[in-house]
């Protein structure tokens, strides 16, 4: 779906998404992503009648689904899906962005738990289950990749932990070292976990 096709809530909350991810949370105020989204300022006390509070955690929800939801879209890029592929994929996200656009931006999730996990209980909440639902995902490729089931979940947190201490690490030295280094480091550790066919 465009911008263009989304009614003016659901771009309040992707243009929240989208300032949060380049400015935090503190720096997102409600008059700039009613100007970002196009919409009416008028429109945001009747779509987000909790305030701030309400729209940063729906964008905070928004990112965990949209994280987990490009798990298939890494897989369908594989010609052969690997753990390693999947996370090397993954990355390239990151890498392409900061190679084109510059290092700007960054996870909103992990912008948002930055600056709300301890003053916002449902802002924690909300990012706290928005890494669920870019976990998920994960953990289930690997485990229809072939890594046991015990395991998948824990190599789905070192990718995504990976992953986050990496975007951070290049947006510090706008240099996407980290990035490359996590997914060559990591590669072989991941596909090493998948069960022997037989």
């Amino acid at each position: 779906m465009t911008v263009s096709e989304r009614g003016p809530r659901e771009r309040m909350v992707f243009s929240a998404a989208q300032l949060i991810r380049r400015e935090g949370v503190a720096a997102t105020g409600m008059r700039e992503v009613a100007a970002h989204a196009e919409a009416p300022r008028g429109s945001l006390q009747h779509y987000f009648p909790g305030g701030k509070e309400q729209l940063v955690n729906e964008a905070v929800g928004w990112a965990g689904r949209y994280a987990g939801n490009r798990v298939a879209r890494f897989l369908a890029a594989l010609p052969e899906p690997t753990p390693s592929g999947l996370f090397t994929e993954m990355v390239r996200q990151w890498t392409d962005e900061y190679r084109t656009e510059g290092f700007a931006g960054g996870c909103p999730v992990a912008a948002a738990t930055v600056d709300c996990a301890e003053s916002t209980g449902s802002t924690r909440q909300a990012a706290a289950a928005a890494f669920a639902a870019w976990t998920r995902p994960v953990a289930l490729a690997l485990t229809d990749m072939g890594v046991p089931e015990d395991r998948s979940g824990a190599l789905a947190t070192l990718m995504i932990s990976s992953l986050e201490g990496a975007i951070l690490l290049a947006r510090a030295e706008r240099d996407v070292r980290a990035l490359t280094t996590v997914a060559r480091e990591l590669g072989p550790l991941l596909d090493a976990a998948v069960r022997p066919a037989g």
